[in-house]
């Protein structure tokens, strides 16, 4: 039996097809698709599995159209659940894919990088964050064993390049990216600069804005450094992430098309909020730091959506990841600092 996707008109030519993340509570990506005069062009695509695929597939057929249709796929940024399906996208279809330089080069890094590399400097990362010797063993175990393949296809290499602040090349519309960097260093958004089509029922805002993780109604996206064996660059993506959010906000979208959740007005309050939001986060992080901890201890200690005994493995590596960049964030504002001599490091507020 054929499957049906529930997907959302959102009229103009853009439509919406939740496409689902396997074993995630998040549940699925929203892949858009956008109209073109050269043909239907996909923002973001969904997690690289079968039931996935069919899903997607599915959509663009309830959208009336097909894979082997798609014109092009446009990258909100590199994470799996909008870049997995790309490549297939591309096999089936011709489609060019653009991405932003910045994660075209993660993507290009993660192709050529040996998986045990990649397990050896999570190893070493975490062991220079304070991680206890029971959650560094699996990492060493699985590095010596040679069972280190990743899941999955390797993500696909893009053509083409997205380039903050120019128009994308798709006829009959207006699309200009706008660079997001934050949640990955390349992360876009996608502001279409047309009328919306409830403009004559009075909504106020310029257009619509494809957020992808960058802006979500309820969700704070996860801020860490970024994971690159090879790129020793200091970085500031918290910082980076804060600064996006007010870029946005000055776009004043009429309404936001995040990947998760739902569509939602008012970007300004909510970037207003998020903002908020993180400045009481590195107050209450000042707090902790009046007795020095190391990352880890730092992550054990922070207000997260369960209590720490209870984060999965593999979250706990994303858990340290945000609060480096916090720490790193507070480190450059001058409110904390390294303590001399600690090793681990240990960070402690000033």
């Amino acid at each position: 039996m054929a499957q049906v996707t529930r997907v959302t008109e959102h009229g103009g030519g853009v439509w919406s097809i939740p496409v689902p993340i396997p074993d995630n509570p998040l549940g699925h990506t929203l892949v858009h698709l956008l109209d073109t005069d050269r043909g239907p062009v996909l923002i973001d695509t969904g997690w690289d599995d079968p039931t996935a695929w069919d899903t997607l597939t599915a959509g663009l057929a309830a959208c009336g159209t097909s894979v082997a249709e798609v014109h092009g796929v446009l990258v909100t940024h590199h994470h799996p659940d909008h870049h997995g399906l790309s490549g297939q996208v591309r096999e089936a279809s011709g489609a060019w894919i653009a991405m932003h330089a910045a994660d075209a080069q993660v993507v290009r890094r993660t192709r050529e990088a040996e998986p045990s590399r990649w397990l050896l400097y999570l190893e070493e990362k975490l062991g220079a964050a304070g991680a206890p010797e029971e959650h560094l063993a699996p990492l060493r175990a699985s590095r010596a064993s040679g069972r280190a393949g990743l899941p999955g296809r390797r993500p696909a290499l893009p053509d083409r390049e997205i380039v903050p602040g120019e128009l994308i090349d798709l006829p009959g519309r207006r699309l200009r990216a706008v660079w997001t960097p934050g949640h990955t260093p390349g992360h876009v958004c996608l502001h279409l600069e047309e009328d919306h089509p409830a403009a004559g029922e009075g909504m106020p805002g310029h257009g619509r804005l494809f957020s992808g993780d960058h802006l979500l109604p309820e969700i704070t996206p996860h801020i860490g450094l970024y994971e690159d064996p090879d790129d020793t660059t200091v970085i500031d993506p918290l910082g980076d992430y804060l600064d996006s959010l007010e870029r946005v906000a000055a776009l004043a979208p009429a309404e936001v098309l995040p990947a998760h959740q739902y569509a939602f007005s008012d970007a300004p309050a909510r970037v207003r909020a998020l903002l908020s939001h993180h400045e009481e986060r590195l107050a209450g992080l000042l707090t902790l730091l009046t007795t020095p901890l190391t990352p880890w201890q730092l992550a054990e200690s922070m207000e997260w959506n369960r209590p720490w005994e209870q984060i999965p493995y593999g979250s706990r590596n994303i858990a340290v990841s945000e609060a480096e960049a916090h720490l790193r964030r507070l480190v450059k504002l001058g409110r904390a600092e390294a303590v001399p001599g600690s090793n681990p490091v240990r960070y402690q507020a000033i």
